[in-house]
């Protein structure tokens, strides 16, 4: 009998054994969970994520010294910090609106480790307090992206840009290199462009501006006036642009002696004043522009005057050579003395309308061996042309670009506007 509960036992411990063994066989084991690692995040030269970074922007009435006193900086060690930087930084000329970020231990003392103003959207200034105190600028990684663009007029370039998605940077770049071809006064209906140009982004996602434009065309009563990036000006350093024949696009006088605005008033023998209330010969050409709009000289010269009349109010007078002189009339400021040398596109003054005028307005006004005329009515001397050596390397260099700029189809506008 004993035999039997001893085979009967050892049977069940054998069963037993059996199913805790295929129990843990069937057992899905156990998934360990790992712990992910955060991304680093690198700015400004460190590693954030060894910081407690807090990022704001400058107010008004905002300083240095308070900012960093908010922040647990001592005012004693503020100034130390103000001496020591002041070659790099200077913290009297922070500015309002611009960004700055603090960089902080992550202990509980949240001792300030740097601080970093942003001079621009690329440009930036740290103050460095981890070791020693010191200061360095730096720059954000800017990545370049060459980009084409077409784009018809339907009322103004500005909207043409609007309509097409494109930056008002880009507005502002085209008109500059056309400037003494074109009279954006004058564009009409239907004028067509395409441009190569090239923009800036910052850390390959904020946008940065324009760099440069390549090429350009600008279809303007159905001429093509072609424009391709060759070279610097020696004296300004700015680039130089050229049609399809090595043609220099830059003339003596600019078209116009300020940016988009209308003209009110043109040239004519016989006009009915204004404010006289009788008609008379209006010699100049009015441009009718908010009061503050800068105004330029349209071509290098010597002031000759600088003053102001019951009739001109503030106005500013250029001589550009033995044959040609202009003026400017009705600024609400002067911004050149009598006997300074300015340049083709420097500010001599800012709209307004002094004098006998009935609203913001320049009056241009243009001389030819003392004789006054219209200006658009004269054949007025282009630039220094591009040297004959230098054709052959202009020649080779645009071939690529002008086939590629080409290939670009011109945008029309639908039915329903023409």
């Amino acid at each position: 009998m004993k035999n039997i509960y001893l085979i009967a036992a050892l049977i069940f411990s054998v069963f037993f054994l059996s199913c805790e063994k295929e129990k843990k066989e069937t057992t899905t084991p156990e998934v360990k969970k790992v712990k992910k690692t955060p991304p680093q995040i690198k700015e400004y030269g460190f590693l954030l994520n060894d910081f407690e970074v807090v990022r704001d922007t400058i107010r008004l009435g905002d300083s240095f010294g308070g900012i960093m006193d908010a922040n647990g900086v001592t005012r004693g060690e503020v100034f130390r910090i103000s001496e020591t930087v002041k070659d790099t930084f200077n913290p009297a000329r922070i500015v309002a609106g611009k960004p700055y970020t603090i960089l902080k231990s992550k202990d509980t003392s949240a001792t300030v480790k740097a601080f970093i103003y942003e001079n621009d959207r690329i440009n930036y200034t740290v103050v460095d307090l981890q070791d020693s105190i010191k200061a360095f600028t730096g720059k954000k990684p800017v990545t370049i992206k060459r980009k084409m663009a077409s784009g018809v007029i339907a009322s103004s370039l500005s909207q043409a840009m609007d309509n097409a998605g494109l930056s008002v940077l880009l507005t502002d770049k085209l008109s500059d290199i056309y400037q003494w071809k074109i009279d954006f006064f004058k564009i009409q209906k239907g004028d067509q462009f395409k441009v190569i140009y090239n923009e800036r982004w910052i850390n390959d996602s904020i946008y940065g501006g324009i760099k440069n434009i390549e090429a350009a065309v600008f279809n303007h009563y159905d001429n093509p006036y072609y424009a391709f990036r060759f070279g610097k000006d020696s004296v300004s350093g700015f680039s130089k642009f050229y049609d399809e024949e090595a043609n220099s696009l830059q003339s003596f006088f600019l078209k116009a002696p300020l940016k988009f605005s209308r003209i009110s008033s043109r040239y004519t023998k016989r006009r009915f004043h204004p404010v006289q209330k009788r008609w008379k010969a209006h010699l100049g050409t009015d441009y009718a522009a908010p009061t503050g709009t800068p105004i330029w000289s349209t071509a290098d010269g010597v002031v000759i005057k600088s003053s102001y009349t019951r009739g001109n109010g503030n106005y500013v007078k250029v001589r550009h050579n033995d044959k040609y002189t202009t003026q400017y009339l009705h600024m609400s400021k002067r911004n050149a003395k009598v006997g300074q040398r300015v340049k083709q596109g420097d500010i001599i003054g800012y709209v307004g309308s002094t004098g006998l005028a009935t609203g913001p307005h320049v009056c241009y006004r243009f001389w030819v061996y003392g004789k006054q005329v219209d200006p658009y009515q004269q054949n007025l001397p282009s630039s220094e042309p591009l040297k004959e050596s230098l054709k052959p390397d202009y020649y080779l260099f645009i071939e690529s670009l002008k086939k590629e700029i080409d290939s670009i189809p011109f945008k029309k506008l639908p039915k329903k506007i023409i």
